[in-house]
């Protein structure tokens, strides 16, 4: 068995190497890098983080995002941290590795549990988003590209994605402010179709907190701000994990 096992191990490091060293050689740096990192990825017993760029992301929502992680907390040349209200919320497939809720389901089939949004793992079919979070201005902003499999009306994103991505938008920042909490009255108002395969902004905005209540307003709009595309305010409800952990 320890020798199976050094073998493993042998060949994983050499199927590394040779790919780092071999994967399209007419690639980019960037390009490259990205292979790279994708490759390490499928070793890696960590998380993967679907909200960084990958191939299938269009340059708005690069520049967008670049705009934005630009203005996130960085670390300086001599090691400090240097201040920034903002700071980009990194997202996996699953919000924890057991999660409180399922209790009716065997323990394997919460293991294949996967988040709505982050169940399709090929690049660009789906949801595309990143999340960045203003702790100053209690706000959140979402860079979201709509892929292929989101059609509704025909070219368009379906109703119920944008609906999708706005509860999670709007919930991950209540959560950010407020803890666990869960999603009591979702009143959204669609203005303009939003075109498949297109970049839009979704912006969330702290109304008030009011004890274990949060108010929240949320925008979808063009990345220019010209077309405000839905709009919508939630209601969360803070929930005590502890208690759904026992089933009680």
């Amino acid at each position: 068995m320890a020798r199976m096992l050094r073998r493993l191990r042998k060949g994983f490091q050499s199927l590394t190497s040779f790919s780092a060293a071999t994967i399209q050689p007419n690639l980019s740096a960037s390009e490259s890098s990205r292979s790279e990192v994708a490759l390490l990825s499928f070793f890696s017993p960590k998380p993967r983080d679907f909200s960084l760029p990958n191939s299938s992301w269009g340059s708005e929502m690069m520049r967008l995002y670049d705009h934005y992680n630009s203005q996130c907390e960085a670390e300086t040349e001599g090691g400090q941290t240097q201040g920034s209200p903002w700071q980009r919320l990194p997202s996996y497939n699953r919000s924890l590795k057991y999660a409180p809720g399922g209790v009716y389901l065997s323990k394997i089939v919460q293991s294949k549990a996967r988040l709505f949004t982050r169940n399709i793992r090929e690049p660009g079919a789906a949801f595309e988003y990143a999340l960045f979070v203003n702790k100053g201005e209690k706000k959140c902003v979402c860079i979201f590209q709509a892929g292929w499999l989101l059609e509704g009306p025909p070219g368009h994103v379906h109703g119920g994605a944008i609906a999708t991505m706005i509860d999670t938008v709007t919930g991950t920042h209540a959560t950010f402010l407020s803890g666990p909490i869960m999603t009591a009255n979702l009143n959204i108002a669609y203005r303009s179709p939003i075109p498949l395969g297109s970049t839009v902004l979704i912006e969330s905005s702290l109304d008030t907190q009011e004890g274990r209540k949060t108010f929240i307003s949320c925008k979808v709009m063009s990345t220019d701000g010209s077309k405000l595309h839905t709009e919508a305010t939630v209601l969360f409800v803070s929930i005590n994990v502890s208690h759904l952990v026992r089933g009680g």
